[in-house]
């Protein structure tokens, strides 16, 4: 790849795309928190309003009934107040800047790696093929080492309020998971969580470059259009960011609907344990014989749309959140670089 195209693979320090990375992931966490409550909410909810034949079942007592992102929002803005829309906040924000700074970091010494063999070898490059596997590789990396924060990201927001709370501080939470259920208990669904994760940010990032410039053209010619100035392919401009938050909505849209069973199942999995019974969904089925057992189960119980429960506000927050996310990654590290810049000038003038 040339040009801007090319910047996040090969510009910048380590310790910038570190920071950026992590800049990126903190903002983007905290705009979407509340759709990414109720996602779990939804994903976690084993029967629907519209479903007359699951609502029949004798072991649906005990928790509420979601239907929506809007009404669920409500119900929980209503019984737990509008704390319970950023419920596991803390160990999310925490996973987001690990995991963003993690996933960036890899995805770019993946890429030079990459770029490196290409050369040694002397083989021309095949940026999409590259692209899908420095992004398999960077999202395998960072879930794997971030892991233990998702999944008490999951159960804070799966718990409810009063009575009803499973932990009552990140600490307890730590020290209850550690106690009943070792080591393996903070590992709970990372099988589908890999399973999930490589595809999906493979085809994240292999959609995310070939968008990118395409997303760029089609606003630089739409800014061009609204002020009637020519266009320009150079520079940070307004134009440029757009069309890289375009791609990320795009990228994000596709990656994320077709891996999605399988984020489902992780987050069932994640609330396994003593605990399980005690959530807001009370009902929680056992799923203790790996993943494919998993999507039968509930294939079988559910039908095909168990598998989407909460499909429409996974997307609704995956968009923002990758597009906010490369968006100021983006223009984070552009910073980072020309601070770098400046300070060296500087420097080298003394």
């Amino acid at each position: 790849m040339s040009g801007k195209s090319g910047r996040l693979q090969d510009e910048g320090s380590r310790l910038q795309v570190v920071v950026a990375g992590g800049t990126a992931g903190l903002i983007a966490r905290f705009v979407v928190a509340p759709l990414d409550v109720v996602k779990i909410r939804l994903q976690l909810q084993t029967h629907s309003l519209s479903d007359p034949l699951l609502l029949a079942r004798h072991d649906l007592r005990g928790g509420p009934t979601y239907k929506g992102t809007l009404p669920t929002m409500r119900h929980i803005l209503a019984h737990e107040g509008i704390a319970g829309l950023w419920k596991g906040n803390v160990p999310a924000e925490m996973l987001y800047v690990c995991y963003g700074a993690a996933q960036f970091a890899a995805y770019r010494a993946a890429s030079v790696g990459l770029q490196n063999l290409h050369v040694a070898m002397g083989i021309a490059p095949h940026p999409h093929v590259d692209s899908f596997v420095a992004g398999a590789s960077a999202g395998a990396a960072a879930t794997a080492a971030t892991y233990p924060l998702d999944l008490l990201r999951t159960r804070f927001a799966a718990q409810g309020s009063g009575a009803d709370r499973v932990y009552g501080s990140l600490r307890g939470a730590v020290r209850d998971i550690a106690r009943d259920e070792g080591l393996r208990g903070f590992f709970r669904g990372l099988g589908p969580a890999l399973i999930q994760i490589a595809p999906y940010m493979g085809a994240f990032f292999a959609c995310y470059e070939g968008l990118k410039p395409v997303a760029g053209r089609m606003a630089e010619h739409a800014l061009a259009a609204t002020v009637g100035a020519p266009t320009t392919t150079t520079g940070v401009g307004v134009s440029v960011g757009a069309g890289d938050a375009a791609a990320g909505v795009g990228a994000a849209v596709m990656a994320k609907t077709f891996v999605f069973p399988l984020d489902l199942v992780r987050k069932r999995i994640q609330v396994q344990g003593p605990t399980r019974s005690r959530y807001v969904h009370k009902n929680i089925p056992v799923y203790d014989s790996g993943v494919a057992r998993a999507l039968q189960t509930i294939l079988r119980t559910e039908g095909m749309r168990g598998l989407y429960r909460g499909l429409t506000v996974s997307l609704l927050k995956a968009a923002p959140a990758n597009a906010i996310t490369v968006w100021t990654y983006e223009r984070v590290l552009h910073v980072l670089i020309r601070l770098g810049e400046d300070k060296t000038s500087v420097e080298a003038s003394l």
